[in-house]
């Protein structure tokens, strides 16, 4: 038997939890206060247009729709690139994107080495390994678990990284700290990727989920201002709440047209012997929602009342503790972006949280904060009062 998965197979043992009280605040997905991850009323309005207009279920191209890869480059490049120097893949969710990107440095760029932020989502370093990408880590949390070691983040790149080779950087909302660069801080780290000439690979899971939708771009317009070459995996599922459709794309953005061209074909033969050509509904969906303007306002506004509500629940959260009794002061978690937050918890606190309160989060003591409760918040706040006394 392979070991259960780091985060999901959480969510199994939660399942198998029979107490009544239980509470999961592992796996990134967004609940309302029900509990319940709903679907976005846009999505809803968005299907039933499909359900009547849709005329067939073929095969997409292998590298997808032609609308939906036209309104991802709308969402994250805007008009601030000629087109002719992308090649847009549409993949089965940002996961299907990082694989197609490793499959693409390991074929066409090997021997290469791909830095990753330490710490970073844990699903990256497998799925970079399966295509045999050669991994090393570069310093990002600083010592107290707290904010961005900017000063060890650059000088691992300048000192250890070697030209020619890949950085993987989080565009916002860092999965799993919430700790992001500032907008200064990363047109430092633009300037040293152009300096030692490696190559961006950036992960976009959460656009919106930072500041806004084309606020969380500005650090890949940042990189692109100093390189002219970048990888870029993007997902629908926060954002439009199309978890279980597995909705995502893959934009390499090269120098030129020819070589866009060039990659495109790679990536494409890539995708053939992966799977094949990706599903239609989800990206049917975003493509729906984006090409009527009253479902994308509506979307709009329901993405900013996620967010919003997000930062609430981070908010309620360090209030909540502040008179919980545990001299804590868990204020750090407040200029953090998305769902996620690091806690500062320990193993050994996050195993005594599951066992003796039935609250799961992910060892590295990461919290889902969209997996909070207004109403539970107490429940929460007692019960890493009682672990961090003991």
């Amino acid at each position: 038997m392979a070991p259960p998965d780091a985060i999901l197979g959480l969510t199994e043992a939660f399942l198998a939890d029979p107490n009544p009280n239980k509470m999961n605040l592992s796996v990134g997905v967004y609940k309302d206060a029900t509990g319940k991850t709903p679907i976005l009323k846009c999505v809803k309005e968005a299907e039933k247009q499909l359900v009547a207009n849709e005329l067939t279920k073929g095969y997409l191209p292998i590298n997808g729709s032609p609308d939906y890869s036209s309104h991802l480059a709308d969402l994250i490049f805007g008009d601030t690139i000629d087109r002719s120097r992308l090649a847009i893949l549409q993949t089965p969710g940002g996961t299907g994107g990082l694989r197609i990107a490793a499959g693409f440095l390991a074929s066409q760029l090997a021997p290469i080495r791909l830095w990753t932020p330490n710490p970073t989502w844990a699903n990256h370093l497998p799925v970079f390994a399966s295509e045999g990408v050669p991994l090393e880590s570069y310093r990002y949390l600083s010592a107290d678990r707290t904010s961005l070691d900017i000063d060890g983040m650059l000088d691992d790149l300048k000192e250890k990284a070697k030209p020619g080779e890949a950085v993987l950087l989080h565009a916002c909302c860092h999965n799993p700290t919430g700790i992001d660069p500032t907008s200064e801080q990363w047109t430092e780290i633009a300037k040293v990727l152009a300096d030692k000439h490696l190559l961006p690979v950036i992960d976009f899971a959460y656009q919106g989920f930072g500041k806004g939708l084309q606020e969380d771009t500005s650090s890949i317009h940042a990189v692109l201002k100093e390189n002219d070459e970048a990888i870029i995996c993007n997902s629908f599922s926060k954002n439009f709440g199309l978890y279980s459709e597995r909705v995502g794309g893959l934009t390499l953005v090269a120098a030129n047209d020819s070589a866009a061209k060039a990659a495109m074909s790679q990536l494409k033969k890539i995708v053939r012997c992966n799977f094949s050509n990706p599903p239609r509904h989800g990206a049917a969906i975003v493509s729906a929602i984006l090409s009527d303007s009253d479902l994308t306002a509506s979307w709009h506004e329901e993405l900013a009342s996620m967010r919003d509500r997000i930062q609430q629940l981070r908010n309620q959260f360090v209030e909540t503790m502040k008179t919980s009794g545990s001299g804590h002061d868990f204020s750090f978690l407040l200029p953090q972006n998305g769902m996620f937050s690091y806690s500062g918890l320990n193993k050994m606190q996050v195993d005594q949280l599951k066992n003796e309160h039935s609250i799961y989060i992910v060892g590295s003591g990461r919290i889902n904060v969209a997996g909070m409760s207004e109403d539970r918040m107490q429940q929460l706040c007692d019960a890493v009062a009682q672990v961090l006394e003991s």
